[in-house]
């Protein structure tokens, strides 16, 4: 499929009812409103495709800027090229899923993660912290940078009731991931869950809730499935 045709198709699917619903998580105009099941009936057709990507995310619209990320090709995309998504990306739904997603499916996301953790930017420091938890999520155990994953485990237990809202959120995320994926290092997550306790998130109009961490790391220990990791970043 063509640029155009597929801006074409996604005007086609577009809805006001979904509209209403991404606004009130935080998208802006321009965009039409396609659900996520709809933008994969694209991607079957499209499957990795390059330019056709970064063509669709800078066109600032949020449902084509999510779809660049499902058709991304991660064995092309640059360092370069994911900075200007981060940039961009002025949405939880894209800092958080989107531009992490094919920062760790690209081998970039351990790099990336601690460079943009450090950004005044809510959106990027929040996108750095996701980034990271979804590169431990393909590496699990196997990581070389265990030590680095320990002491960043530090750090979130010292500052996470204290930085700005999407980050507090993406690093009581972070927390969950380590103690998830990481075997030698979920007793220290869960220590750390524990201390943290319940972490505050304003989460606008909506019925997003924050997962209390030690909670879902016993449940994932409990379902046997501490460890296992993933395939695939994206979903």
């Amino acid at each position: 499929m063509t640029f155009k045709e597929v801006m074409a198709e996604l005007e086609s699917m577009g809805s006001e009812s979904t509209k209403k619903v991404l606004m009130n998580h935080g998208a802006k105009e321009p965009f039409f409103g396609v659900k996520v099941s709809d933008l994969k009936k694209i991607v079957k057709k499209v499957k990795k495709d390059h330019e056709l990507s970064l063509a669709l995310y800078n066109t600032d619209n949020s449902d084509a800027m999510y779809l660049a990320g499902l058709i991304a090709d991660e064995t092309k995309i640059t360092k370069k090229d994911l900075q200007n998504w981060v940039d961009k990306a002025y949405w939880y739904s894209l800092s958080e899923y989107v531009v992490p997603w094919i920062a760790a499916d690209s081998g970039h996301g351990f790099d990336l993660g601690l460079k943009w953790i450090e950004s005044e930017s809510e959106n990027i420091a929040s996108a750095g912290w996701a980034s990271l938890s979804n590169t431990i999520a393909l590496e699990g155990g196997k990581t070389t940078h265990k030590e680095q994953y320990s002491n960043l485990l530090d750090r979130v237990k010292d500052q996470i009731h204290k930085d700005k809202n999407r980050v507090n959120y993406t690093m009581n995320a972070f927390v969950i991931a380590v103690g998830s994926y990481h075997p030698e290092l979920n007793e220290k997550a869960y220590e750390i869950a524990k201390e943290i306790g319940k972490v505050t998130v304003n989460m606008g109009d909506t019925a997003c809730k924050v997962p209390l961490a030690s909670e879902y790391i016993e449940k994932v220990v409990g379902m046997g499935r501490l460890g296992k990791t993933k395939k695939m970043a994206r979903c």
